[in-house]
């Protein structure tokens, strides 16, 4: 049984880095393949003797044309009892928009403005982004955290089993973040922030660590997330889920959030989770 992973998104989100991520981990990378082909290479992989255990099919640089067959192709894939995930890669339009304007390079949909072949996009790759197993929200992702999370996501020995749980910290002041599944406000605990000699430091390091979780605040909180994931992640589980994101927000992302994404992480990986830990804005 191969196994497949279809990264795809909007124009501009970056399945570039994306591909060059898994490419790096050993994936066996096809980019551009149109649809109607997917199912005669897959056949390829599946013969006797084809070594080529883990593809990376990069969809949706060639336009409308691509998208039309996809949901049929994936359905056929995992008919074949192929295990398949879908990687969607998205950003706001105002992201997407400056990113094209940067580059000043065409839209693979460009019939009118950047904008409405955004929009005509989007609205074509509705249904994908609905069946995805990973959403990621690229927005906020600079180039290496990008190809952090995808190494996360799809690299080492657990990557390719079980459901992976990543914990993520981020800022309120910088937007919430799309892809996550349960979202965690923190804003209530003590903020080291209004500490000077702590200001400086992150969540990350010993001095804003040891005070956010020396706060009786903290240790109730983490007692009640903890008994609320142990008691649910089984039927995420049960039901099939692949990739479960459980995001913590304190104003600006660098003290309170981390530390605790932190502690959750530790908890959850105490329990036999596999669990990743990401942190979005703790570099602002």
């Amino acid at each position: 049984m191969s196994e497949f992973l279809v990264v795809t998104g909007m124009s501009g989100a970056g399945r570039s880095t994306a591909a060059a991520s898994l490419e790096d981990m050993g994936w066996f990378v096809i980019d551009n393949l149109p649809p109607a082909l997917i199912m005669k290479m897959a056949d390829l992989t599946n013969v006797p003797g084809a070594e080529i255990e883990r593809v990376a099919l990069v969809v949706g640089r060639g336009g409308s044309e691509y998208f039309d067959d996809l949901p049929e192709v994936l359905e056929a894939l995992r008919a074949n009892r192929n295990r398949v995930r879908v990687l969607f890669l998205d950003a706001s339009d105002d992201v997407l928009i400056r990113r094209y304007e940067g580059t000043r390079r065409r839209h693979p949909m460009a019939a009118r403005g950047v904008e409405e072949s955004i929009a005509d996009e989007r609205r074509l790759l509705a249904p994908v982004r609905d069946e995805a197993d990973l959403l990621i929200d690229t927005g906020e992702l600079n180039t290496n955290q990008l190809r952090t999370r995808v190494i996360e996501a799809f690299g080492g020995e657990g990557a390719g089993s079980g459901m992976q749980t990543s914990v993520v910290s981020f800022g309120y002041k910088y937007g919430l973040p799309l892809d996550v599944d349960l979202v965690l406000d923190c804003r209530f605990l003590p903020n080291p922030f209004w500490i000077e000699e702590l200001r400086p430091y992150s969540g990350l390091e010993e001095p804003v660590r040891d005070y956010v979780l020396s706060q009786p605040e903290t240790k109730d909180f983490l007692d009640k997330v903890d008994e609320l994931l142990t008691g649910i992640l089984p039927s995420f589980v049960r039901e099939g889920k692949s990739y479960l994101t459980i995001a913590l927000g304190c104003t600006g992302g660098r003290h309170r959030s981390v530390a605790l994404a932190v502690a959750l992480g530790e908890r959850l990986s105490a329990h036999g989770h596999p669990v990743s830990v990401f942190h979005r804005d703790v570099e602002r």
